[in-house]
């Protein structure tokens, strides 16, 4: 029988894991949940003890990098099926029933279509391209769901990449199992944009993209991200 182990990286996220957690439990089964697993990279904001304030959570602690940490959830986690989630990004309702209602033996790995909660005419528009089922359309504020069995035999997470590790371990499932794309929406903030200014970032973003097509090595990425980016978000 299927069940979903929910991996969640966090870096001082006190102001986040408080409500995605009661959400998380309000939103699925227990039937179908083996365990929510959120994994620590030393947060100084009392993020661990809310964290511990929830009996049905596990606190992992970990080595900072979202990789790191998200490899760290994935070691422990007791599920067949690794559902990895950002802190502020909200599922839709009876998410684990649409999981295991899509994963299979020819669909072994998937996300779901996103939105983010602003109403700037160009976040709605790239949350609408995130419906279709191109590479360049995925990132991992979309969450990723995918069987454990497949992600150890990928060797999980590239731990090179300090940034643009979804991407990349997205890119290598796409080249051994049809990646799915659930028709639901997932909810996610816009928090860095308005940090750092939406034409700025996307901007940079794009740029990070375009390098890292081209073959940037993960350093390269990184210290460009460092130098034009640096958003204090997981």
């Amino acid at each position: 029988m299927n069940s979903i182990s929910i991996v969640i990286p966090v870096l001082n996220e006190a102001g986040t894991i408080d409500k995605l957690i009661p959400y998380l439990l309000k939103n699925s089964s227990p039937d179908n949940i083996s365990e929510i697993i959120v994994v620590d990279g030393g947060s100084t904001d009392g993020t661990q003890h809310l964290v511990q304030s929830f009996p049905d959570v596990r606190l992992v602690n970990s080595e900072k990098g979202r990789g790191t940490q998200m490899n760290a959830g994935a070691h422990s986690a007791k599920g067949n099926i690794l559902y990895f989630l950002h802190a502020d990004s909200y599922p839709p309702k009876n998410f684990d029933n649409h999981i295991l209602q899509t994963i299979s033996k020819t669909s072994q790995a998937g996300c779901f279509k996103m939105t983010f909660n602003s109403s700037h005419w160009w976040l709605k528009l790239a949350g609408w391209f995130t419906q279709f089922s191109w590479k360049i359309s995925r990132g991992g504020d979309q969450s990723l769901f995918v069987f454990k069995s497949l992600f150890d035999a990928l060797g999980g997470y590239n731990t090179d990449y300090k940034i643009y590790e979804d991407n990349h371990f997205i890119n290598t499932l796409y080249k051994v199992t049809k990646f799915t794309v659930i028709q639901e929406q997932l909810t996610t903030s816009a928090r860095r944009y308005h940090c750092k200014g939406l034409w700025t970032l996307q901007y940079h973003f794009s740029i990070i993209h375009l390098k890292y097509s081209l073959g940037a090595s993960p350093k390269a990425l990184h210290n460009y991200y460092l130098k034009y980016v640096n958003v204090k978000k997981q």
